[in-house]
């Protein structure tokens, strides 16, 4: 009798993401959910509770905590984008899009059908897909460069005049025309930084499933395991 053997089993681990990216992501995850929930009550403020305003001073609390996750995320946000030039190739890769690559697109579009269950199977990245990178460069990069605009402008215009005042307001509200509008559009941008952040995790738990990588352990650990035979594109 013919006697057979199956090829074993491997599986291959790359060291990704470094501490400090993965320590900023958390913080950043953070500050961006007490963002959101103080946001949203800025925006839409609780009824009126019993008694005195300054008994209570519930107002003051959510703006001041809405100003406190705001200042975290501007430090780390620059301290990201210094680690950019600093860290391994792939803590830059949110920075940094080959826009002017055609294989990118390909890559992309690859992507884009793959997710639309268009393709039998996805290609392995040691760092984000594609789709992925230009989505975080577009929706998260630029989408927290214009919450801090915003958000620092509407803050020099309580303050008055002074150094935020000078560096952002004066010319941030005229842009956008008047106060309401800049009130406006930081409150939009909010539900842009909601969906994207519940389509995140979405694609986050769908890849470590069905790419078979691990996806979701690897911002804890730093360290991304291809589960199926075979090496990353």
């Amino acid at each position: 009798m013919a006697s057979t053997t199956s090829k074993p089993h491997t599986e291959e681990t790359v060291y990704v993401y470094e501490a400090p990216v993965r320590l900023w992501h958390w913080i950043n995850a953070l500050a961006i959910l007490v963002l959101c929930l103080s946001g949203y009550l800025i925006g839409k403020p609780l009824p009126a509770i019993g008694g005195e305003a300054y008994d209570h001073f519930m107002f003051g609390k959510i703006r001041f905590a809405h100003f406190v996750a705001g200042q975290i995320l501007v430090v780390g946000f620059v301290f990201r984008f210094y680690w950019a030039f600093v860290g391994n190739a792939h803590a830059r890769e949110i920075f940094h899009v080959p826009l002017t690559r055609g294989s990118y697109w390909k890559e992309i579009w690859h992507e884009i059908k793959w997710y639309a269950m268009m393709e039998k199977s996805p290609k392995k990245y040691t760092g984000h897909n594609p789709l992925a990178r230009i989505s975080m460069h577009i929706l998260f990069v630029w989408g927290i460069v214009f919450m801090i605009l915003t958000g620092f402008a509407l803050s020099g215009e309580g303050e008055g005049p002074g150094v935020i005042h000078t560096l952002f307001t004066s010319w941030v509200i005229p842009l956008f025309g008047q106060s309401q509008d800049v009130h406006t559009w930081h409150h939009m941008g909010m539900w842009v930084i909601v969906i994207f952040v519940i389509v995140h995790i979405y694609a986050a738990v769908r890849e470590d499933i069905m790419s078979r990588q691990s996806i979701i352990s690897s911002m804890f650990s730093g360290w991304r395991t291809f589960k199926d035979d075979g090496s990353p594109d």
